[in-house]
Order: C-alpha cells, then structure tokens, then sequence
C-alpha cells in the first residue's frame, strides 16, 4: 500500500467523526489526495488494517474488514468541508485518473476529448495539444475537423513559452467546462452497468439470469430490458447510420449475425446495400449452412459493440432508448 493508501485505510478504521477531525487539519492537496485514494481503496483485507494500524493502537487491530468508496468518503469530507468544496473535490475524484489536469486529460478518450475541444478556440486547443502526450495529442488531432486542425497546428508551430497566466486560464476553463461535466456523466445507474452486461451475455444465461432476477425483483428485471441495446433493436437505425454501420463492420461476422436474424434486420441491412452487394451476402450467408448459435450471439454483439462505439463518436444515432446506454 502507498502512503495515500495506509492513511486512507486509517481514516476509515478511526470512523467518520474521528477522520473528519483530522481531515479539517490537513492542508488542502493532502485532503485531495487522501480523498483519491479512500474513493478508490476498495475493499482492504483484515491483515493490512493491522499492519497500518498497529504502530497507533493495538485496540484497532481487530478491525475486520473495510470497504472505501465514493459515498464513504463524500459523507466523511461533509462532516468538515462546505458542500460546494466537498463537490468539487467528488468531482476530481470520479473524473479521469492523474494528479494534474493534464495528467487527467491524458485518460480521457481521444473521441470524448476532440469532440469538446473542436468547440474552443484555436489557441485554447494549440496549447492543451502541448500539454498532453505526443501519441494522445495525435490522436486528437486526427479526429477534428481537417480545417480547425490545421488552425491548431499553424498556432502551435507559432507558439512561444505559455505564460502562466495563460495556462491557468486554460486549465480552469478544462475544469469547470469539461472534466466538471465528464465527472456528472461518468457516473453511471446500477440498471444501466446490468443492462450493457447483459447485452454481453450469450442467450442462455441471459435468459436463465433474466429469468431469476424477475423472481427477486420484476421492478428491476424490466428496467434492465428497457435499457438493453440488443440487435433488433438496430432496425431503429435510419439508412444513413446504417450504411455508416455497414462500411465498418466486418463481413464475415455480418453474414453470421444476420443467419439469426428476423427478416426485419435483415431487410434494413439488405435495403441499405446496392443490389450486387445485397446478392452477394444473400450468397455469403447461404453458404454457411447450419451454424451454431453462439457464434450467431457473438457476431450479433460483435456488431452492437461496434455501432455503440460509433454512436459515442458522433456518428451514428441509436435512439432515444439508446443514447443513455452510449454515454
């Protein structure tokens, strides 16, 4: 465990109050860093709890197991900080992971981050380009618009030492614009994690674990359907997603997955090719003769899997129902 680590853990094993006392006397990139690491600690064995807390007090050895988490430590930092401070620093905590905000900026994904910066201006980009990883910064480059891009690269060919007002404009315009926002939306409803599970599963355990969760709690069991992104659900794709879908998908996997498929599907599919391609995976899908139904299952998830990852960067739509699984 990492220093951060072993005084979480302490935190937790002295209890709310006692933490929250001790909390209000640290300096504030201590409390930041404390927080990171109670939020992420997760579950901690017995053993270690002893370790870290037998130089302290040996009544505390016996402490079982501790559980840190994102609301224990919310409810800890309430007990000493204002309400806004407490949410910021939540916020810092569930955005991307890295102890500086280009640090944070180097884990978010390229298709998230091009998306917000084809928004600001040239010289805001130019200089957050400077700041993050070559090989992250290329890949960012390449998904803005080929002309802003070419902006961003003549202002960082001219640009000179950053001035340290400058950057600290642009760091606070990251913070209360994007990694504020990326925070609220990564977290995530527990039906909507079961939901993108559950389209992750093979049709038998989907429908024997289905079944039994109807049993327990049918409120629940609905709410996870409603939000499952399944294949049929693909016929709600207008012809331009579609054909968007077609170009990126592979063909060997397409030809399984519509062998399953209702004659629905296979229309929208078949309906958004030219006649000659249409013909010939009539001819591919034919060919296959009997297949097993797992394979069907995993090229159909194969292809969902890929028409989200299209929807998350812009350029397909699911629907409403599926925009809240794309997120």
């Amino acid at each position: 465990m990492t220093g951060s680590q072993k005084a979480a853990a302490l935190m937790l094993a002295l209890g709310e109050e006692r933490a929250g006392a001790l909390l209000a006397r640290m300096a504030e990139d201590e409390i930041r860093d404390v927080s990171i690491a109670m939020a992420q600690l997760g579950t901690v064995r017995a053993e270690a709890v002893e370790d870290v807390c037998r130089e302290f007090a040996e009544s505390i050895g016996s402490t079982g197991n501790l559980i840190g988490s994102y609301e224990t430590t919310e409810r800890m930092l309430m007990r000493t900080l204002p309400r806004d401070r407490v949410a910021q620093i939540m916020e810092e905590i569930r955005g991307p992971a890295g102890r500086t905000m280009w640090d944070k900026l180097g884990n978010v994904n390229e298709a998230v981050l091009a998306n917000f910066l084809k928004n600001e201006y040239p010289q805001t980009v130019a200089v957050v380009m400077s700041k993050i990883r070559a090989d992250h910064a290329a890949r960012v480059l390449a998904l803005l618009p080929e002309g802003f891009a070419m902006e961003v690269v003549m202002r960082m060919l001219r640009m000179e030492t950053v001035q340290k007002e400058a950057l600290e404009g642009v760091e606070r315009t990251l913070k209360a614009e994007f990694m504020s926002n990326l925070a609220r939306s990564s977290r995530r409803d527990a039906h909507e994690l079961m939901a993108e599970i559950f389209n992750n599963l093979d049709r038998s355990a989907e429908g024997r674990i289905m079944s039994a969760l109807e049993e327990r709690n049918r409120e629940s069991a609905e709410r996870i359907r409603s939000l499952m992104f399944t294949f049929e659900d693909l016929q709600r794709l207008d012809s331009a997603s579609v054909q968007v879908l077609l170009r990126a998908v592979e063909k060997d996997k397409l030809a399984l997955s519509l062998k399953g498929a209702t004659d629905a599907v296979q229309k929208l599919f078949f309906g958004n090719l030219s006649e000659r391609a249409a013909k010939m995976l009539r001819d591919d899908i034919a060919n296959l003769g009997p297949v097993r139904l797992r394979d069907v299952d995993e090229a159909q998830a194969a292809i969902i899997a890929q028409a989200k990852d299209l929807a998350a960067q812009g350029q397909i739509q699911l629907g409403d129902n599926q925009d809240a699984m794309v997120g």
